[in-house]
């Protein structure tokens, strides 16, 4: 096995580790590993090529599309509540 699918493997299970821990526990480790993603996207595209790349993305937008629709709409201005969680880690 290759060192990007390798690689991609553990992505897998340390994001499922983050969204095993509870939300207002999540916010820096998600964001290390969305800042991540793309390199390793980018690795893989250039070791294995497109296919195996938009099938990746693909696993990629499936575990964090909460946090980019987050950011897509805070991108276009719209106003976007934070779940209650974080905002009142106290309850």
């Amino acid at each position: 096995m290759s060192w990007p699918i390798v690689f991609g493997c553990l992505w897998v299970l340390a994001s499922t580790v983050v969204a095993l821990m509870p939300m207002q526990h999540q916010y820096r480790p998600g964001l290390a590993l969305l800042i991540v993603a793309p390199l390793l996207l980018i690795w893989i595209g250039y070791e294995h090529g497109f296919w195996l790349t938009i099938v990746a993305l693909v696993a990629f937008v499936s575990m964090f599309r909460n946090p980019l629709r987050y950011f897509w709409k805070r991108f276009q201005g719209v106003p976007v509540e934070l779940p209650k969680e974080i905002r009142d880690p106290q309850k």
